[in-house]
């Protein structure tokens, strides 16, 4: 089929694609979270060359033997709610079967799993989400539509060396496997507010075009769990059928990693990035951004109305870095203080400016004064403020007028990485 006809089947099924309620009012929640954390971890932690090591030279077979010594002892399910939920973060979105094959739960469809190819032999999954349960975390599941390790995988643009027999490739077999995964942690798991797809891009759509069904795997999901999103990494603007809008690693509108050529749409957002700078772990990978780096960007997704989905590469023993569980902390402790300012909020009225964004909740907006360059910031004429008062001590902020435009003249203020001044409009 060509790629005009590919589209064309794919738009004509499911142009016609309607969020149910029960979407809908997830989309509302999740927009009102506004912070997650991705957890890339698979049996790739353990060489420590992060999660695309399979794809760099080792043999499928070869890395498979893997499993064998996998043996997460410090896995603590409520250990890393609660330092998650502590950092202020709503959701958690893991990597329940990544590129190289392995599910992270207890699959029926294969012995390449958690608990049936692991001395360790207990089903993670089930555990993260019955305390995401417990303790109110959303939880979302990445799932990977390419597969570096089974023949029946379409051979792609990745995964190459790996060994596979592209004689054997079966789309219709790989297709019928992946949606039997899919209805396995959506009938088993708990509600899951949205599947995570990654890996469309590893066919060439010019010069290969691939039918990848996506209508009839969205419905199928949307179908098992009504209320629950889909969302695809794919780097397009979104397809019929789609929930969310993620952008990786750049802000919408921005891109600087070379992922993010897609319009921005009026789904929710949604863009992740990594604490360090890979997404599985690294061991030589130390190089984390600092707190106030973070929860800046953090500010700055809020004030495009985007979440920020940040990332956690665990280490091959279960236990979360000891640098990210001290980024958690900080970003925890400004969030006790100041989630008010992001939660639930609005997007700014008016675009990123030098000093800053802000944030907007009914006839409340939050000025994220961030890197102002004297002691006075102006504000777009758009925007008709009536009173300001620093967010914090509830102190008044003077007021005056540039043309259209309001300046707001800051009072003194400790370095930190975010100054808010709420102002009625």
């Amino acid at each position: 089929m060509s790629l005009a006809l590919c589209c064309a089947a794919l738009s004509a099924s499911a142009s016609n694609y309607t969020p149910s309620p029960e979407v809908i009012q997830s989309q509302k929640q999740f927009s009102d979270d506004r912070f997650g954390i991705f957890i890339h971890w698979g049996i790739y932690s353990m060489f420590g060359q992060g999660e695309w090591y399979l794809n760099y030279g080792p043999q499928a077979e070869e890395y498979k033997k893997a499993a064998k010594g996998f043996y997460p002892a410090e896995f603590n399910a409520a250990e890393w709610v609660s330092a998650i939920k502590n950092a202020g973060a709503k959701y958690i979105c893991i990597t329940t079967r990544h590129h190289d094959g392995f599910s992270m739960w207890n699959t029926a469809e294969s012995d390449y799993d958690i608990v049936d190819g692991t001395p360790f032999g207990r089903d993670i999954l089930k555990e993260l989400s019955e305390e995401c349960l417990r303790q109110g975390i959303a939880l979302h599941l990445y799932y990977s539509h390419l597969d570096w390790v089974r023949d029946d995988y379409p051979q792609g643009r990745t995964g190459k060396t790996t060994g596979r027999d592209p004689g054997k490739a079966d789309w219709d077999s790989y297709f019928g496997f992946m949606n039997r995964q899919l209805t396995e942690l959506l009938t088993g798991y708990g509600p899951i507010r949205a599947i995570w797809f990654d890996g469309w891009w590893d066919h060439d759509e010019d010069k290969t075009p691939f039918n990848w069904h996506l209508d009839e795997q969205y419905e199928l999901i949307h179908k098992l769990q009504p209320s629950c999103m889909v969302a695809n990494n794919h780097h397009q603007n979104p397809f019929p059928g789609e929930d969310i809008q993620i952008f990786e690693r750049d802000l919408p509108g921005e891109n600087t990693a070379g992922y993010s050529f897609q319009d921005i749409s009026r789904l929710p957002l949604e863009t992740c990035n990594t604490m360090n700078g890979m997404w599985g772990y690294k061991i030589l990978d130390q190089n984390y951004k600092d707190p106030e780096t973070l929860i800046r960007y953090l500010v700055k997704a809020a004030g495009l109305g985007t979440n920020l989905l940040l990332n956690i590469g665990p280490q091959p023993s279960g236990a979360l870095p000891a640098a990210a569980l001290e980024r958690l902390a900080e970003i925890g402790k400004w969030m006790k203080e100041n989630g008010e300012t992001i939660y639930e909020t609005e997007g700014s009225p008016f675009a990123a400016q030098s000093w800053g964004t802000s944030t907007r909740k009914g006839n409340r907006l939050f000025l994220h004064v961030m890197t102002p360059e004297n002691n006075a910031i102006l504000v777009p004429g758009n925007v008709n403020i009536k009173k300001a008062f620093e967010f914090r001590s509830g102190k008044k902020v003077r007021l005056t007028k540039a043309g259209d435009c309001t300046v707001v003249h800051l009072p003194e203020h400790e370095s930190t990485p975010d100054f808010i001044i709420e102002c009625e409009i």
